[in-house]
């Protein structure tokens, strides 16, 4: 597996997975969509299949690790090099902006309507002082749900175990399920179970937090609603991003810690 070959399969791999994840979320929360309304059900499955989609898509190339904790304890548990570390996280973060920009242009007409009504934004004066001007550009916007991810409760210490112990349960399955031959990734039946493992983190788990348990899923999308010429986007919760990074990570370690003293 040569780095051009994990650096293509993961940037598209992951590409396809935003898009598709952040696909459904924004179909679920724009307003002029036939989805809008649909519910936490709809998130969650519409993740799920997404890992399948990327993963398979991603397998032959990169062993379709899709997330930087997978690749993460991947390495703790000795089936991928560290020295390929670096080119996977690079290739996810690539593909997770490229894929939420996806979710852009397939929803522009719907973002630009959304981020117009007058009930989403507010009317005339909802931020007339400075200080209300100034806090709409740090804290969530209207639309950031779609991109990246945020808590229902703020608790820092809450928020973060969640994200660990999500993570933790997600890459202990990857590890535990059956890889590829060469060692980098899940064979076919494993790309299938994660992803029901997805859909069952996110209905046991998502609810506090909305289960990241993916650094690039996370901070690549952010970054791109940063960027992006959205109308009255609002902030992109720069306070809160270290979480969906740090907690994952810890997470995929602890997984691979696990592997190593339980399975290994």
């Amino acid at each position: 597996m040569s780095s051009s070959d994990i650096f293509i399969g993961e940037t598209i791999g992951t590409a396809v997975l935003i898009l598709l994840g952040g696909g459904v979320v924004a179909g679920v929360v724009l307003k002029r969509s036939k989805a809008f309304g649909a519910g936490w059900l709809a998130i969650t499955f519409g993740w799920g299949f997404a890992v399948l989609t990327g993963a398979y898509i991603s397998a032959p190339l990169s062993g379709a690790h899709l997330n930087p904790a997978v690749t993460l304890g991947l390495a703790i548990e000795g089936g991928t090099e560290w020295s390929d570390v670096p080119i996977y996280v690079l290739g996810q973060m690539t593909g997770a902006v490229i894929g939420a920009t996806l979710v852009w242009v397939a929803y522009l007409g719907h973002f630009q309507a959304h981020l117009t009504d007058r009930e989403i934004v507010g009317g005339p004066g909802a931020q007339d002082t400075a200080k209300a001007a100034a806090q709409a550009k740090t804290d969530a916007g209207p639309v950031l749900g779609i991109f990246s991810t945020g808590p229902e409760i703020r608790n820092t210490v809450q928020n973060l175990a969640t994200e660990i112990i999500a993570t933790t349960v997600l890459v202990l399955a990857i590890l535990t399920q059956g890889l590829n031959g060469d060692g980098h990734g899940l064979g076919v039946i494993g790309v299938l179970i994660t992803s029901l493992v997805v859909v069952g983190i996110g209905l046991s788990l998502g609810g506090p937090t909305g289960y990241a348990i993916n650094p690039a899923r996370d901070l690549g999308p952010r970054i791109a609603h940063a960027l992006l010429p959205l109308p009255n986007k609002g902030g992109s919760d720069w306070g809160y991003a270290w979480i969906p990074v740090v907690g994952p990570l810890i997470g995929g370690a602890i997984a691979g810690g696990i592997y190593e003293i339980a399975f290994a």
